[in-house]
């Protein structure tokens, strides 16, 4: 017998968070860099020298760019596919010649085999040219069908997906659903077990189907996927152990419905549906790991599938910095070029300092996650929060920079008889990188969650409503063992010595930035470790402070990495004066930035906040909103998403 249909699940705000917990990773079996920073520790000894990429992967890497940027200049019309919002057919299918669709693939399944360096550097390339074609290339690739399966799937899975991947067909990933975001425990679509006939899982291995029932919402590349990856939620029964799963879906098959094309104000040549399965057969063959492994494969595959996004905010910083040097120097005010009054000249720096520094953080997380030598879940992680954040502020200093023509579009700009700059675009384009993967906010709470794991490991029970008294004792000893060892070293350490980091002196001194760094990683473990002692229990109420404590820790990995990498282009004589003056640039930024998130730890309107936020939401302001009209047009705030067999069109196109 089949296991009934799944109910929409109803879950307390507890109960999310134990799924959420269970879903990561518990064990650190390899060295953090993210991880010691929190906790005081600036192990410059795990990012320093510079890890570097094999002359073999350079070679293959190289060869491949240089592809990749003759058909970027000459196949690709970026106003094209902003104005049709859509990237013809003839350009997907050119990037599947080029074998664009495997560069992460391995080369005996087809692939090309670029190291997540160079796949980066391919990807910033591409997205230059059109944001929305890097975006099809990265879904497919950093989070679609190859990535899992390259991480979990059976040598059989990777034999009869992986090819396909690797040259014709495009993959999306589905987990997100009308109600569902970073919530997954709220996870609505089912994979009902049905094997025909007893409930035996030896018989359902050999044999038995899964049927698939829900409806996703946000699919990237799923309007013209041709496999996908499903999160969907298996019921516990006999003989399955039951809970969210993966599994890999071809696209055509009955009872796949494709139900809207949705439309965006950036990106809009990207192919992002509504995709409803109603009885839809997917061989129990075709499951990615165990039942009940979905979310932590989905966890698992973005620890790496996140460094996409910095890789756009990358490219779009290189792109903003050029043309912020090209008009500065072409547009005059009172008598000389705008560059060289201070107030325009600040943003200028600001670019050119930050996009180094992005380059940094990118290339490093990159390099370190080829090499598998360090966990770098938080790194990655780190990368995405701080390039997205910084990327869109760069982007909007552009179009500050342009003025009058950074809020006109490139089509009217051409239309005059003006250079057709897609400033106003590229902050359009950007803007959803603080949302995509894990908003800033999620960034916030899953970093924060990660850094006070030591934290949790020896004293969690302590705080614990759940735990016996004979608990909280073994508890209350262990975390006494840890933290007298671990408080004293929080006191002094290599930032206290003028010849600390004497290494990274030469005509521009950056040693100074990395005691910097070294102190202020100790004071950011201190204020931990007070907050979790005053508020305890309530710390994961925090949410604010929880945000400030991960973004100083995102500034110092940033300046790290700046100082890191200036050092590495100085010993290669590849620009290393410029290279030290812009990491120079970027950390006394920076530095600012820290500053003053330490100092809105402690002094802030966080308890403001709160009362007014139960005050709007109470219906005490609402005589503020008067005086407007509502130009929103009919409709449920969520769109019903009962199971069922779909009432539209199916607008899936495949490519031809």
């Amino acid at each position: 017998m089949s296991a009934p249909p799944l109910k929409k699940p109803t879950v307390t705000e507890r109960e999310a968070r134990q799924v959420a917990e269970a879903a990561r990773e518990q064990d650190w079996r390899k060295p953090s860099f993210g991880k010691e920073l929190f906790l005081g520790r600036l192990r410059l000894d795990l990012i320093h020298p510079h890890p570097l990429p094999t002359d073999e992967a350079v070679r293959r890497g190289e060869q491949f760019l240089t592809k990749l940027r003759a058909f970027c200049e000459t196949k690709v019309d970026a106003a094209l596919i902003e104005r049709e919002a859509r990237i013809p057919d003839e350009v997907i299918n050119g990037l599947k010649e080029l074998g664009a669709l495997g560069m992460k693939i391995d080369p005996k399944y087809g692939g090309l085999g670029l190291t997540q360096v160079y796949y980066n550097k391919a990807l910033a390339l591409v997205g230059s040219a059109s944001p929305a074609v890097g975006v099809l290339l990265s879904a497919h690739q950093s989070i679609g069908v190859p990535q899992p399966l390259k991480l979990f799937g059976t040598p059989e899975q990777k034999q009869r997906f992986l090819p396909r991947c690797a040259r014709t067909d495009i993959s999306a990933f589905l987990l997100t659903e009308p109600d569902v975001g970073s919530d997954p425990a709220r996870l609505a679509t089912s994979a009902v077990p049905d094997d025909g006939g007893p409930s035996r899982s030896s018989d359902f291995e050999s044999g038995g189907d899964y049927v698939l029932d829900g409806v996703k919402l946000w699919t990237t590349n799923g309007v013209v996927a041709d496999l996908l990856v499903v999160m969907a939620r298996v019921p516990k029964s006999e003989g399955h152990r039951g809970g969210i799963t993966a599994f890999v879906v071809e696209a055509d098959s009955p009872g796949i419905t494709v139900e809207n094309r949705n439309a965006f104000m950036g990106l809009r040549g990207i192919e992002n549906g509504v995709t409803r399965f109603h009885q839809v057969r997917v061989p129990a063959a075709n499951r990615i790991g165990p039942e009940g492994a979905g979310l932590k494969i989905a966890l698992t595959t973005l620890n790496t599938g996140r460094l996409s996004l910095p890789a756009s905010c990358v490219a779009a910083g290189k792109w903003s910095l050029k043309i912020a040097r090209e008009w500065s120097a072409a547009r005059e005010q009172w008598g000389r070029p705008i560059a060289h009054h201070e107030a325009v000249g600040a943003k200028i720096s600001f670019i050119a300092a930050t996009t180094f520094a992005l380059e940094a953080v990118l290339d490093l997380s990159s390099q370190m996650a080829d090499e598998d030598r360090n966990d770098i879940r938080i790194e990655g992680a780190l990368a995405k929060l701080i390039a997205s954040e910084l990327g869109w502020r760069m982007a909007d200093e552009l179009v500050q920079i342009r003025g009058g023509r950074g809020f006109e579009t490139a089509a009217s700009l051409a239309a005059r008889g003006e250079k057709a700059v897609p400033a106003e675009q590229v902050l359009r384009d950007l803007r959803i990188n603080r949302i995509f993967e894990g908003s800033t906010e999620i960034m916030h709470l899953l970093i924060a969650r990660e850094a006070v794991d030591a934290h949790l490991s020896v004293a969690g029970d302590l705080i614990d409503p759940d735990k016996s008294l004979q608990d909280k004792a073994r508890a209350g000893a262990n975390a006494g063992v840890f933290y007298a060892k671990w408080l004293p070293k929080l006191v002094a350490g290599p930032g206290q010595l003028p010849s600390s980091y004497a290494e990274f002196k030469h005509e521009v001194d950056l040693s100074p930035h990395l005691r910097h760094v070294e102190r202020h990683s100790r004071k950011l473990a201190r204020s931990t470790f007070y907050a979790m002692s005053r508020w305890q229990g309530r710390m994961e109420t925090k949410q604010a402070f929880l945000g400030r404590i991960v973004d100083i820790g995102a500034e110092l990995f940033a300046m790290s990495a700046a100082c890191v990498r200036a050092e590495l282009l100085r010993s290669r004589g590849e620009n290393g004066r410029e290279a030290y003056q812009l990491a120079d640039a970027f950390c006394r930024q920076s530095r600012i930035r820290v500053d003053e998130l330490f100092g809105r730890l402690w002094s802030n309107t966080d308890d403001v906040d709160g009362k007014v936020v139960k005050g709007v939401m109470g219906g005490a302001y609402e005589w503020l909103e008067q005086g407007i009209v509502d130009p929103s047009g009919e409709g449920p705030w969520i769109a019903d998403t009962t199971p069922g067999p779909s009432e539209r069109a199916n607008v899936h196109r495949r490519i031809r």
